[in-house]
């Protein structure tokens, strides 16, 4: 018997090398074959293999640092200006509140124009808190309904043309609902109090003999429908963004369409409901020509709502700059600080609200 030749690796030669594929024992795994060009690890300075190198080292300056830049940039000067415009309050009220014989923050009158200057925010921030609170209250209920017309119950077509006139309606200035308010609405609302002082005056909120009319009622009637828009408007977005699966899920499982609403809607959309009434409590807070021609100008904390009299900070600002001397400026500065300080507070708990909505929504999850 001949001896069996041996396999060759190249058949071309019929040498005796085995080829490096065929080296392997019976019933061994594949191994990865060699790749023809070596690639340094990551790591080390040692050849790898694989059929990939690693990944590029990014560049010491490229668009996306760039754009990082800018951006904390531009964060970090909403912060710088936010910083310098409180300094300026502080430095330009310091002077005024040093003349101040009164307390600042008890005082009920306004005289910072006197030899003696005496002047209060106490009937200021009580007006402005007052009339800002009672706003929200009539246009919250108001804006969320018409925001839940336009996004769930009103034809595709409808909501939309109601869409876009609500949005012009937050474009309206603030001195055109000042003179009708003043004009206009004032007679209604002059009848409306005169009504809830007949029939409900035992109630102190609407007790008094009168006169009425430019009172906290008027201002915060006309404020309610300077913030409707706003409201409305941001509350829609929200509600047209809840996932349709989780209204078609309620609705699967036999909800009517009020509960769905209540069900998957609502709390879906509620840290975007807060922010929209935030930013409504923010414009009724800083709101300065309209209340200045529907208030009756009084200095006076009273819960009464329906006879004339109210003031606000930024009212007072506007009806007194022109008449100030240097200690009156800077005892309306002062005040505007005050209003400064309140719409801080008010947009950081806003903040911290749908931040812990968030979380809590997240956590659930």
């Amino acid at each position: 018997m001949g001896e069996t030749p041996s396999r060759s690796a190249d058949a071309g030669t019929g040498g005796t090398r085995v080829a490096s594929g065929q080296e392997r024992p019976a019933g061994a795994s594949a191994r990865v074959a060699e790749s023809p060009v070596s690639t340094r690890t990551p790591g080390g300075d040692g050849l790898g293999l694989g059929g990939g190198g690693g990944l590029p080292r990014a560049r010491a300056f490229g668009a996306e640092r760039a754009f990082r830049g800018l951006t904390l940039a531009a964060g970090a000067t909403v912060l710088v200006i936010i910083a310098a415009i409180a300094g300026f309050l502080i430095a330009k009220a310091v002077p005024a509140l040093r003349a101040d014989t009164a307390n600042f923050w008890t005082y009920e009158g306004w005289s910072p124009n006197d030899t003696a200057p005496r002047f209060g925010i106490g009937t200021l921030a009580f007006g402005t808190v007052l009339s800002s609170a009672l706003a929200l209250l009539i246009a919250v209920p108001v804006a969320l309904g018409i925001a839940l017309f336009l996004s769930h119950y009103a034809p595709r077509r409808l909501g939309t043309a109601l869409g876009f006139l609500i949005d012009l309606l937050a474009a309206v200035p603030s001195v055109v609902f000042g003179l009708w308010g003043r004009d206009v609405f004032v007679a209604p609302v002059r009848d409306f109090s005169a009504w809830l002082n007949q029939y409900f005056g035992w109630i102190p909120i609407f007790g008094g003999d009168g006169p009425f009319g430019k009172s906290i009622m008027l201002g915060s009637l006309v404020l309610a429908i300077m913030v409707l828009p706003i409201i409305t408007s941001l509350s829609r977005e929200v509600f047209l963004q809840t996932p349709t699966a989780n209204e078609e899920a309620a609705l699967a499982l036999g909800a009517t369409r009020w509960e769905m609403i209540r069900t998957a809607v609502l709390p879906y959309g509620r840290p975007g409901i807060i922010a929209a009434v935030m930013l409504g409590l923010g414009r009724a807070l800083g709101e300065t020509i309209a209340l200045a021609m529907t208030l009756g100008i009084t200095f006076g904390i009273s819960f009464n709502l329906i006879e004339n009299g109210g003031n606000t900070i930024a009212a007072n600002i506007a009806n007194a700059f022109g008449e100030a001397n240097d200690t009156g400026r800077g005892a309306l500065i002062a005040s505007g600080l005050v209003l400064f300080t309140i719409t801080l507070i008010v947009n950081i708990t806003a903040r911290a609200i749908v931040h812990r909505r968030r979380e809590f929504t997240e956590s659930a999850a």
